[in-house]
């Protein structure tokens, strides 16, 4: 089975760095014109440089997540620049962690509400194209989530508001659909860092992967261009985990 996305427009919100990244990169390689952002501007303007060595049109900026307004004129630059969306990708997570105001605050603001704003700004193009919507939540989102409340809570409404809004926008022909990753190491990432900072919780998370290892970005990425494809014309409303066998303990 071949994935081709030849002249589709994809956004990835939160797209320069880890699972984005991978995300935008196999869109442009199987054919998409691509528009990331994100807050950080060096990598951001790397993987803008690696999106244009696949020869589509590429659209990069820097963008607040967590504003309304900023999302927004994001979106709308980039179905400019792009000449329309067909592929929503929310990506962006506050990794907000601490059981307090401030974690919660985290989580909400921006695993859940700025996939709220970016599908609202994004669907008068969606609604042209018969597009679709991918959010990225996390297997934390499936399971108890005692070390992280806040993220595995609002994780879990990422995951109820797909089903919601697959069953408000199947008439209009757009699929909504999520993906949640299981524990995914990259350079730069979170379990990079706790692999020095924390060996037991590292160690303790890898013994509980029955493929013995931590996942890749370009893992969670081939799942996200299989749900962008044709090949899943009839797929929405469903969360897939990735996670190598990870819930599975």
């Amino acid at each position: 089975m071949q994935l081709e996305l030849k002249d589709r427009k994809a956004i990835v919100a939160g797209g320069s760095r880890g699972i984005g990244r991978s995300i935008a990169l196999a869109f442009a390689a199987a054919g998409a014109d691509v528009s990331i952002c994100a807050r950080g501007e060096e990598s951001l303007r790397t993987t803008e440089t690696d999106l244009k060595l696949h020869g589509h049109r590429v659209h990069a900026t820097t963008c607040d997540l967590g504003d309304s307004a900023s999302v927004r004129t994001y979106v709308e630059s980039a179905a400019e620049a792009l000449g329309g969306i067909d592929i929503l990708v929310n990506n962006a997570s506050g990794f907000g962690a601490s059981d307090d105001e401030a974690g919660w605050a985290a989580s909400i603001n921006v695993d859940l509400m700025a996939s709220v704003r970016a599908s609202y700004a994004a669907l008068p193009h969606l609604e042209k194209s018969q597009g679709t919507i991918i959010h990225v939540s996390s297997i934390a989102g499936l399971a108890p989530s005692a070390r992280t409340p806040p993220y595995g809570a609002v994780k879990a409404a990422l995951i109820q508001y797909t089903l919601t809004q697959a069953a408000q926008l199947a008439a209009k022909h757009i699929r909504v659909n999520c993906i949640a990753p299981g524990s995914v190491e990259f350079p730069g990432g979170t379990w990079e860092e706790r692999k020095t900072s924390n060996p037991r919780l590292y160690n303790a998370v890898l013994g509980s992967i029955h493929f013995g290892r931590l996942g890749t970005p370009e893992e969670i990425a081939n799942v996200a261009l299989f749900l962008a494809s044709d090949a899943a014309s009839w797929v929405t409303g469903q969360t897939i985990a990735v996670d190598g066998g990870q819930m599975l303990t």
